[in-house]
């Protein structure tokens, strides 16, 4: 016989899950902002004459672009989470179809495997 697999987190849950969600976004696209002024104002004073301590301005650059395109990453993580809590399919993990713990949901909001599934793929 097979065994349905309908558990799912309550609506009640959901929402809690949204509320920390959409405080993860909010707080990424204020960082996202920041880092994007940062490199506006880094690109005005590059009018100045090009020296050998100016690498270390390019590493700021490049690591704050680093730091912009993970962040833009998480963000896209994030609205696939509201999405999957507006099919009520939040929290199911993609591999074994079984809920993931809700301390790992609180942690990685935008976890998509079970811890169990993600050690056995980090094994791969």
């Amino acid at each position: 016989m097979n065994k349905e697999k309908n558990i799912r987190y309550s609506d009640e849950e959901l929402e809690e899950f949204r509320e920390i969600i959409n405080e993860k976004l909010e707080r990424a696209r204020k960082d996202i902002e920041v880092l994007h002024s940062l490199l506006h104002s880094n690109d005005i004073s590059q009018t100045k004459i090009v020296s050998f301590e100016d690498s270390s301005s390019t590493y700021s650059k490049e690591s704050n672009l680093h730091m912009i395109g993970r962040l833009e990453r998480f963000v896209r993580d994030l609205e696939n989470a509201l999405i999957r809590i507006d099919n009520k399919t939040y929290g199911i993990c993609r591999e074994t179809g079984v809920l993931i713990s809700k301390d790992r949901l609180k942690a990685v909001p935008h976890a998509t495997l079970s811890i169990e599934a993600k050690k056995n793929q980090n094994k791969k």
